[in-house]
């Protein structure tokens, strides 16, 4: 499952669960506690912590798409353009790496940004918790998508998007808000409460991650914004859940574990700084 679609648009059957399949964690090398088995309501993805009826409601959040001829639309068309100039850069190949959500090529995402390594093995507790936010902050972003089933760029430019494997079924999946961005800017929020002395570099790697989106040719800039209004309506309903401060208090613990031992990275920390500069 590598493109959007399948990444974040769960039906409600799956969302409340129907043949859900339990999975068990990996033993940490430090070995440490294990999180609990969640379900999965789609193979490769597990339940959110917010039921349908807490998620935020992206379409009462969010003011109405951009539509052509005003003055917003012509600024995503202007940065759409900018951005395909970008092609063929290290930044290009960035964003298509941002652009896979799967696991466990997304948990290294902000590996660098918190200088420290993030995997099933090293942070179990937080490689759940970034899988479960997932979800939440993917499907919060539907109820809008759906309404405004909004032409992604690459519909109306026709030029190469970084993904092109996922394009067929981009075309049937609104582009407004970015689900991509609604997802990597609610892990830079949690992140920042988890590592907050490193709260300028996950913030900055956060912000790129939706910026990916433009780069890619799939997303305009309003749906990259608004993905970041939703992400934050997201984890502000996330603070309210029990299990979801449970899980926060036990990533933290093991987060300031590896980071004591001075373990690397999982990223090749140079190759992103050098392509983010670009």
């Amino acid at each position: 499952m590598n493109n959007v679609v399948k990444h974040v648009q769960l039906n409600r059957a799956l969302l409340l669960g129907a043949g859900a399949v339990l999975i068990t964690g990996c033993a940490s090398l430090q070995g440490g506690s294990q999180p609990e088995p969640v379900a999965e309501i789609q193979p490769g993805y597990l339940q959110g912590y917010l039921s349908e009826t807490e998620l935020p409601n992206s379409l009462a959040l969010l003011p109405s798409a951009p539509v052509k001829g005003s003055a917003a639309f012509q600024l995503d068309q202007s940065i759409a353009q900018e951005k395909l100039a970008v092609r063929g850069t290290p930044r290009w190949t960035l964003a298509a790496q941002d652009a896979d959500l799967s696991f466990p090529n997304a948990a290294g995402t902000f590996s660098c940004a918190v200088g420290a390594p993030i995997s099933q093995e090293q942070t179990p507790h937080l490689y759940q918790l970034l899988r479960r936010t997932l979800t939440d902050a993917g499907l919060a972003t539907y109820s809008a998508k759906n309404h405004y089933n909004r032409a992604r760029p690459f519909m109306m430019n026709n030029e190469p998007t970084c993904s092109p494997q996922d394009e067929a079924e981009l075309r049937h999946d609104g582009s407004y808000p970015s689900g991509h961005t609604s997802i990597g800017w609610s892990w830079a929020l949690v992140l920042v409460e988890l590592a907050p002395e490193r709260a300028d570099e996950i913030l900055a790697r956060g912000l790129a991650f939706g910026e990916s989106r433009n780069v890619c040719n799939v997303h305009w800039h309003s749906d990259v914004v608004q993905g970041r209004i939703v992400a934050t309506a997201t984890v502000a309903r996330l603070h309210a859940d029990a299990d979801f401060q449970s899980d926060m208090a036990a990533a933290k613990a093991e987060l300031a574990s590896v980071k004591a031992q001075s373990l690397p990275p999982v990223r090749d920390c140079a190759a992103e700084s050098a392509a983010l500069a670009h």
